[in-house]
């Protein structure tokens, strides 16, 4: 089994080394890359070229033929729930509960058993064990995902992503009233010094992130959030929002328990303690239809979840 990709290579990536830009592109390691090359996996203008080294020119055409192993994924018949779709691309509004992809301890039940399930071709397109992914949400974070039919809509979307072209937003109802109506917060992010599965301020290899916020709506020791990131790093809004004082309200991570004990009204203490998720939903995505050739938007309704909890803080706010 492999992995295809195919490029267009434009004046901003004319003169990168072959390696170096086929390890930005694909979600593969450059070592792992240049294995790739030396064993003729990669066609520049239907010409096998073997040097890792090479030197890429405006207008050429990158064939990069991936082999990997086959995933051990059996499709699965999980409901999903389809925005919109074409030849090109779907468009699903993700529950919260459900993994992206397979990993330790999520071996079935993915949303990606559910897409190859619902269309099988996707096992050609992108990586093994995340086919037709471009973006990723958290298990527990509802809303919006893209997802690739066609492998020019794979690089598309890519390259979409890493140039920042594509705009999201993201509803959050967090703990405590911001000071501001709205804001922009601008802190590095990376892996937790002493824990691997948190994401830090406080980290030794620091990452660019940057999100805008504003309120849209204020309840009782809480407040309803827009959130549009600039960059899309591992739990960005969550991290972000705790970072400035405001954790998201049912975040098992980045909210300590302390900060609900510490609130004055038992019947408000209560509420926060029952939400089993975080109270975070990816609302919109923008982008460019390439094939279309024109920009595109897409919202995903609020889940019933999040719909009820924040009538009850409207209800708790207005007694």
């Amino acid at each position: 089994m492999t992995s295809q990709y195919s490029f267009g290579i434009d004046p901003a990536h004319a003169g990168l080394r072959l390696d170096i830009f086929l390890s930005k592109n694909t979600p593969f390691p450059r070592s792992q890359i240049q294995k790739v090359i030396e064993k003729e996996g990669v066609k520049i203008n239907n010409q096998i070229i073997k040097k890792a080294n090479y030197r890429l020119k405006i207008g050429e055409r990158v064939e990069f033929r991936y082999p990997t192993e086959a995933p051990q994924i059996t499709p699965e018949p999980i409901p999903l729930s389809i925005i919109y779709e074409d030849r090109y691309l779907l468009v699903i509004n993700k529950p919260a509960g459900l993994v992206v992809q397979p990993a330790p301890g999520h071996y079935k039940g993915t949303l990606v058993h559910a897409l190859l399930y619902y269309y099988p071709k996707l096992s050609n397109i992108g990586g093994p064990n995340r086919p037709g992914i471009v973006h990723r949400l958290d298990k527990d974070t509802s809303g919006i995902m893209v997802i690739a039919k066609d492998v020019s809509m794979y690089n598309a979307l890519i390259e979409q992503f890493k140039e920042r072209k594509i705009e999201k937003e993201y509803l959050a109802l967090v703990l405590g009233i911001p000071s501001k109506r709205e804001g922009v917060i601008e802190l590095p992010l990376g892996r937790h010094p002493k824990d691997r599965k948190r994401i830090s301020v406080k980290t030794k290899r620091p990452r660019v992130a940057q999100t805008s916020w504003y309120v849209k709506e204020v309840f009782k020791n809480s407040a309803l959030l827009l959130c549009r990131p600039r960059t899309g790093r591992t739990h960005q809004i969550r991290v972000h929002l705790s970072a400035i004082g405001h954790p998201i309200i049912g975040d098992p991570v980045y909210l300590r328990k302390a900060r609900i004990n510490k609130l004055k009204s038992k019947t408000l203490k209560m509420c926060f303690k029952t939400v089993k998720r975080p109270m975070l939903h990816a609302l919109k995505i923008r982008i460019f239809h390439p094939i279309k050739g024109t920009f595109m938007q897409f919202e995903a309704p609020l889940p019933r979840d999040i719909y009820d909890f924040i009538q009850t803080l409207r209800a708790l706010r207005d007694a």
